[in-house]
């Protein structure tokens, strides 16, 4: 059995990889030759949704990485993480859009909306792997809503809704 400690450096591990892999996902698709394969898994305009990509992929991509190791030892894994990473997609449009009632855009509170959701995520996976029982049910819907947020990433990413999040504001384009 994993032991807390083991749990608690891989969940650090994790929000290191988050922000660290999630920041490059802002360049990939730019970096690629704007390859739309690419631009299914990294921002490919300055919208919120596309920043929301940030986190998301690095986070489904850490979970990948971490679900085999740890598939005996936390029996609310998808749960836990589905948790987190809701957790972390809720607080960055929030703060954006709280602090951009008032004033203008700025790339440090961007930035570390961003880190703090990814610490918060993490740390709510964490916790959550300590308390929460296994639940067949809660398990099958973290499942659930993690594909169908995958899927809304994708399809979204070539068929945006005309909504504020979607908008590029710097082009006033949606989407690739």
């Amino acid at each position: 059995m994993i032991r807390n400690k083991k749990l608690v450096i891989l969940e650090v591990a994790g929000a290191l990889f988050i922000i660290f892999f999630g920041a490059s996902l802002h360049f990939t698709f730019e970096a690629s030759g704007y390859n739309p394969v690419v631009g299914a898994v990294s921002a490919v305009n300055e919208s919120v949704w596309e920043h929301l990509k940030l986190p998301f992929w690095s986070s489904i991509f850490w979970l990948l990485i971490t679900m085999y190791p740890l598939r005996k030892t936390v029996s609310n894994f998808f749960s836990a993480k589905a948790a987190g990473l809701v957790v972390m997609l809720v607080i960055i449009p929030v703060v954006f859009y709280s602090y951009t009632a008032f004033t203008k855009g700025i790339l440090a509170v961007d930035i570390g909306s961003f880190v703090a959701a990814a610490i918060i995520g993490q740390t709510l996976s964490l916790s959550l792997y300590k308390k929460a029982a296994k639940s067949r049910i809660t398990e099958a819907l973290a499942v659930a809503v993690l594909v169908l947020l995958v899927i809304m990433f994708i399809v979204f990413t070539f068929y945006p809704p005309h909504l504020q999040p979607f908008l590029d504001t710097a082009t006033g384009q949606y989407g690739i």
